[in-house]
């Protein structure tokens, strides 16, 4: 079956990293930021992370973006949207010193500009509980434009988040191919291996594996950016 378009997660899988490490950092440069508003450091944390799981329960029936702020309002008790101005300046300046806790790999911007110069559509399908402006930074930082991308999945623009399957197959409608027509890349097996639910290919890029469940992953096609190569060298000779 010919695949028509390839669908790639971000942290951990084009933008090398620790997750507790980046979190940590993340929610301590936001606490600092949101400090002298009256936000408490420690209630901060866990509201956003009720946010969070709203957004991941979230069912389509709204954007993630107002099911995390419905749930972040409740859970502050305040009108906590008032204060999204410091939120976004804290994306645009401080949080790009979480750069810092990240690792880098050339490859990865490689291979999707060698799969967009193929005029292979190109998704960037990172679980979208960021803004937009988080999620465009973090491209940059693996060395990606998100002009390389067909569609760039942020809380803004989908309502729906892995590993719900219902999220990938958003994607396949928007960009207007099946699910057996696409490859999924990605690093986390729950999050990212469950496309294969729906037919679609799947590559784990086990570089900053992911593996919460302790699954066996003996029969996905896996590895690093070297066998990821080979593998598109057999889903798109030259």
């Amino acid at each position: 079956m010919e695949i028509k378009a390839v669908l790639f997660d971000l942290d951990g899988t084009l933008l090398p990293m620790d997750m507790d490490v980046f979190i940590k950092a993340y929610f301590g440069g936001l606490a600092k930021k949101l400090a002298p508003l009256g936000y408490d450091p420690r209630s901060l944390v866990d509201s956003i992370m009720k946010g969070t799981t709203a957004m991941i329960r979230n069912d389509g029936s709204k954007s993630n973006e107002d099911a995390f702020w419905d749930t972040f309002n409740l859970a502050v008790g305040r009108d906590a949207r008032r204060d999204e101005p410091h939120f976004a300046s804290f994306y645009e300046n401080e949080f790009q010193s979480v750069r810092d806790v990240c690792g880098f790999t050339p490859e990865a911007a490689g291979i999707v500009r060698r799969l967009r110069d193929a005029n292979v559509p190109v998704v960037l399908a990172t679980n979208p509980v960021f803004p937009a402006v988080a999620t465009q930074s973090r491209a940059r930082w693996a060395g990606l434009d998100p002009a390389d991308f067909s569609l760039v999945t942020t809380y803004e623009n989908i309502g729906y988040c892995k590993p719900n399957p219902r999220y990938y197959e958003e994607i396949c409608r928007r960009i207007g191919v099946e699910p057996h027509e696409c490859l999924m890349v990605g690093n986390d097996v729950s999050d990212d291996m469950v496309a294969a639910t729906l037919g679609m290919k799947v590559f784990l890029l086990d570089d900053c594996l992911i593996n919460a469940e302790g699954a066996d992953v003996s029969h996905l096609p896996h590895g690093g950016f070297d066998a990821l190569d080979r593998y598109l060298d057999g889903l798109f000779p030259s």
